[in-house]
């Protein structure tokens, strides 16, 4: 089969695909070329470095922790200091130590959740948009009932309902948001079902899912991307809200706990500006980080949306002098 050139809405990205390339292949060709277009965009290098700082926090911060983010003392609400860097709660837990381990609890199982949330979106949205008939029927029966839902009292009313903790606030967050997105892949799946290279797979001999997920699939890869993007940015602050409102285990420090037990100490009425600010400033800056990625993609896909930079403005105005000048001379 000769080089299809896909330079789709979705994809974002141009990528020559070989489809008789090993699966794994043509997914890090795809990926690459992704890499190379996003690396040149200045949003999403800083949002990569911030989402980057927080994972590496989360991946070797606990082991550098100065205590046990659940050790009471009797140093009971003390300001910062250079023994509690953020000091302590009401009962002498060592704030800092609580972050840095909220951290890891936030950022991981927030970005899972954001995983498992594309994932089923890709399962539904591309077999619902391939097969069509009854399958799409009932997969876009289920779509529609999902989308009309409203998402955050449902996961309200669910997470007060199951037992607490991670594990079910990452199951309502995955119930309760995956629909939009799967809609997205649907329609586009819908549009390259009839393209030439899916035909001639489709007269190979190839199975059905053999198309979808070898085919189909590796040109859909950039709208995923930005799917996967936003719907972390929301699961991270569903997360939180969950958390803040006595949702989620309360034993396990997080930044939507911490924010709760701030709460529940009046920590806001009483000053206490250690316990609440940063917590709030790290889901703020995980969600800015997120955003700009999110926004880098968005400009990758569309140039119109892309800003010059000032020097690549004046290169442009006295190219344009010059040529003004010769014609004139």
């Amino acid at each position: 089969m000769k080089i299809q050139e896909v330079n789709s809405p979705a994809s974002a990205v141009p990528v020559a695909l070989l489809p008789d390339d090993p699966l794994h292949t043509r997914f890090l060709n795809v990926l690459l070329a992704i890499w190379r277009a996003m690396t040149s965009s200045r949003r999403v290098a800083v949002g990569s470095a911030i989402v980057g700082f927080f994972i590496l926090i989360g991946l070797i911060g606990p082991f550098f922790m100065p205590y046990n983010p659940n050790a009471t003392s009797h140093l009971f609400i003390t300001p910062p200091s250079p023994t509690h860097w953020l000091g302590t709660t009401v009962v002498g837990e060592d704030i800092f130590s609580q972050l840095i381990y909220g951290t890891r609890t936030s950022v991981f199982w927030g970005l899972g959740t954001g995983i498992m949330v594309t994932l089923l979106s890709v399962v539904v949205g591309l077999i619902g948009g391939y097969f069509g008939g009854w399958i799409d029927d009932v997969l876009t029966l289920l779509t529609n009932v999902s989308l009309v839902l409203p998402a955050l009292p449902l996961a309200i009313v669910l997470a007060a309902y199951f037992p607490r903790g991670p594990l079910t606030i990452s199951f309502v967050i995955v119930f309760t948001n995956w629909a939009w997105q799967a809609r997205v892949l649907r329609s586009q799946t819908l549009s390259m079902r009839s393209r030439e290279f899916v035909t001639a797979a489709r007269m190979s001999g190839e199975s059905s899912l053999r198309i979808i997920f070898h085919e189909i699939f590796p040109n859909e890869i950039g709208l995923v991307v930005a799917g996967f993007v936003s719907t972390t940015i929301y699961v991270v602050l569903t997360w939180a809200a969950l958390e803040f409102l006595g949702l989620g285990d309360g034993t396990i420090p997080s930044w939507g706990s911490l924010l709760y037990w701030a709460q529940q100490a009046g920590a806001l009425g009483g000053g206490l500006w250690w316990w609440f600010i940063p917590p709030g400033a790290c889901i703020a800056i995980l969600g800015a980080g997120l955003s700009l990625i999110n926004f880098g993609i968005d400009e990758i896909a569309d140039p119109r949306l892309r800003i010059e930079r000032p020097a690549n403005v004046e290169k442009h105005k006295k190219a344009v002098k010059l040529e003004k000048a010769e014609r004139n001379g």
